[in-house]
């Protein structure tokens, strides 16, 4: 369960560095997962929901 954030909203954002690797690994609120490299790159993709992911066509898109 999520608790409510101090802003009103229960989205919650999860970016994992892979180890051994370069590579960022990001789950969005909505389920859909992306990999990249570069870390404003994941957040501007992260942040530009709905626009670039869906959780049906996004789960495992790497860029």
């Amino acid at each position: 369960m999520t608790a409510p954030s101090p802003f009103g909203t229960r989205e919650v954002y999860r970016i994992d560095w892979v180890p051994g690797t370069d590579v960022l690994h990001g789950t969005c609120h909505c389920g859909a997962e992306h990999r990249s490299e570069d870390p404003i790159e994941m957040w501007e993709w992260m942040l530009g929901h709905p626009q670039g992911h869906s959780p049906e066509h996004a789960r495992g898109h790497e860029r």
